[in-house]
């Protein structure tokens, strides 16, 4: 059984002015997500800085988000690493901590071979008993997880049951689903890609926009599991000005600034990245204004 089908949100973590995290920032936008109807949270990914969260507030922020969730949807904690014990660390206390499933990326900076990286997912699957989704982003590890690799991982190892694919490279994505056979759980891991895959077989998206477009996410992807495509063909193309927008600037710079216009939170960020530049900020604001999100 899948972990979740639809729209995650790939859910950003406030900072106040002090670079503390803004937990009563978060549990509104926690809020804000399950009225918005998303399916599944992923905490603590690329889109909520955990690169730069120190151990404790990395599991203090999946802790205070799955009480807050409390059983709603399901929580998926970011819990990967560029070393496997780390990441096994991380992977065993969120584990304790309640989460429901894992979202463990390839090994950055040190990358590694395939051989490598079977052997460190597979440890840190091991480790645990709760579902693990791999995270393939060779834009920001410099290494890609082979389609083949990633369907024998998901057969291999019994709690390896999917992948978040955000290489961006659609040929890949169809090789991928052409080897796994409908064995392996794939996730866009890019918004504006979504349609394409779940016409291809895919279960769902982990979304940026769904930070501040929840519904308009949530119904693309039920809409076209209900036979209709017209209309989940239509919420893709007309978000695509609104995703363009918020990544004119790396990730998370503009959804931060994006909960910012909305009124949600101040869009503080740690180091080494830096508040949205103005006129990508103007642009995000006039294709938020589009989309019917600001006035």
């Amino acid at each position: 059984m899948s972990v979740f089908e639809g729209a995650a949100v790939a859910i950003t973590t406030p900072f106040k002015a002090d670079g503390s995290i803004d937990f009563d920032s978060f549990g509104r936008h926690i809020e804000m997500q399950i009225e918005g109807g998303t399916d599944a949270i992923v905490v603590c990914g690329t889109t909520g800085e955990a690169s730069t969260l120190t151990h404790e507030e990395h599991l203090d922020t999946i802790a205070y988000c799955v009480k807050k969730v409390a059983g709603r949807i399901p929580v998926i904690a970011g819990t990967g690493s560029n070393c496997t014990q780390t990441a096994v660390y991380l992977s065993t206390e969120a584990e304790k901590l309640g989460a429901d499933a894992l979202l463990v990326v390839s090994p950055y900076y040190n990358k590694a071979t395939q051989k490598g990286l079977k052997e460190h997912f597979t440890i840190i699957a091991e480790s645990v008993k709760i579902p693990v989704i791999l995270y393939n982003i060779p834009g920001r590890t410099g290494v890609t997880i082979a389609p083949q690799t990633v369907v024998d991982l998901c057969t291999q190892v019994p709690n390896i049951v999917g992948v978040k694919d955000a290489t961006g490279n659609l040929g890949l994505i169809m090789t991928l689903f052409g080897l796994a056979k409908g064995q392996v759980d794939v996730y866009s891991g890019n918004d504006d890609q979504v349609l394409p895959l779940l016409a291809l077989g895919g279960k769902g998206v982990i979304s940026v926009l769904s930070n501040i477009a929840p519904r308009q996410v949530h119904d693309m992807c039920q809409n076209f599991f209900d036979g209709n495509v017209q209309e989940s063909r239509r919420i893709q193309l007309e978000s695509l000005e609104l995703i363009d927008a918020l990544f004119c600037e790396v990730n998370p710079i503009p959804v931060k600034m994006a909960m910012e216009l909305l009124g949600i939170y101040d869009s503080n960020l740690r180091r080494p990245l830096t508040k949205m530049e103005a006129a990508n900020a103007a642009r995000l604001s006039e294709a938020m204004k589009n989309y019917g999100l600001i006035k």
